[in-house]
């Protein structure tokens, strides 16, 4: 089969088109033949060689996919070769055929495209176990959201606004990202460049906000925390300003505030299984009712890789960029799957 290898680490000149061996499903697995599949910032962390895969994880890239199930191994069920599904990778995504665990899969939401499909379990799953699970987020309270207009921005925004009910903030550095924010269920968008904090304490009455998402950390973190309310959560998913923050315990303890992070793919089997199925249960229906929606930046050929990646790297992105493996299959809408 076809992927995408790396030479050595660096930037997007490093990926070219390879050839490896077509994977075979264990029991607890499927295989899927790859329609397109998901590009994002994990991928470009390691093929910077910042972000190693887990202990058994696929070292290709690509953490999400959407695609037709090929075979499935032993001990799965409610999953049949044909079923159109996208799906959580553990690596592996940037191939012609990817194993999954079988509890990872989802089957595609009504009325989707493959292209449109592989954009969502990355970014949902990820806004999901950060807002929902581990920052709790509850109905009618306020949430900033820091890079609203990326992939897992725009999601936290939607998931926060239409299933939470909660009230969103959002930050981004060009008027067209702030618009894109605005029309995603945004209260308002701010310039992360300007007084953002200062216009956050306006908007809010002085009261800030019960949590924030944040991929930046560094010198931003005290700002931050000065922002929250009594009670608040600061939950980071990265740390792109830096990896070290001076911050005032003192506050921390007397506010009752609470710092979080977490990283989506070291997490067990278990975990985005269930993670999945949360989301089919919660998630899915909305996105079927238009209610929520993805946003595509682009959908690149496969070999274009290198395109793919330098859109991320200038952070240009506004939405998800995805690589379209199987050209006459990529732009279709699947019939549903019984399953």
């Amino acid at each position: 089969m076809r992927i995408i290898t790396t030479d050595g680490f660096g930037g997007p000149e490093v990926l070219r088109v390879g050839e490896a061996p077509r994977p075979v499903p264990r029991p607890g697995e499927v295989l899927v033949r790859v329609v397109a599949a998901g590009v994002n910032r994990p991928d470009v962390q390691q093929r910077r060689g910042l972000y190693p895969p887990p202990p058994e994880a696929s070292p290709i890239l690509g953490l999400d996919v959407a695609g037709v199930v090929e075979a499935v191994g032993a001990e799965v069920n409610g999953l049949a070769p044909g079923d159109a599904v996208c799906a959580l990778v553990n690596g592996g995504g940037y191939a012609e055929f990817a194993v999954v665990p079988a509890g990872q899969c989802m089957l595609v939401p009504r009325g989707l495209s493959f292209i449109e499909a592989a954009s969502l379990p990355e970014v949902f799953c990820t806004a999901w176990s950060n807002i929902v699970w581990l920052a709790q987020l509850d109905q009618g309270e306020t949430l900033l959201v820091q890079g609203g207009s990326s992939g897992v921005g725009l999601a936290a925004i939607q998931i926060a606004r239409h299933i939470c009910s909660a009230k969103v903030f959002a930050t981004a550095g060009s008027d067209e990202k702030r618009q894109v924010c605005l029309e995603a269920g945004a209260a308002a968008a701010l310039d992360y460049r300007g007084a953002w904090a200062e216009e956050l304490r306006g908007l809010t009455g002085g009261a800030g906000v019960d949590v924030i998402l944040d991929g930046q950390a560094g010198p931003n973190t005290q700002v931050q925390l000065d922002l929250l309310k009594r009670g608040g959560r600061l939950v980071f998913i990265a740390s792109h300003q830096g990896e070290t923050a001076e911050v005032n315990i003192r506050q921390l303890v007397r506010r009752h505030l609470v710092v979080a992070g977490s990283t989506l793919r070291p997490r067990s089997t278990a975990y985005k299984s269930r993670l999945a199925r949360e989301l089919v249960e919660r998630v899915w229906p909305v996105l079927e009712d238009g209610r929520i929606r993805t946003r595509l930046h682009a959908a690149l050929p496969f070999e274009q890789v290198r395109e793919a990646h330098e859109i991320l790297d200038a952070n240009r992105q506004i939405g998800k960029v995805v690589l379209v493996v199987d050209g006459e299959l990529g732009a279709s809408v699947p019939a549903p799957s019984v399953g």
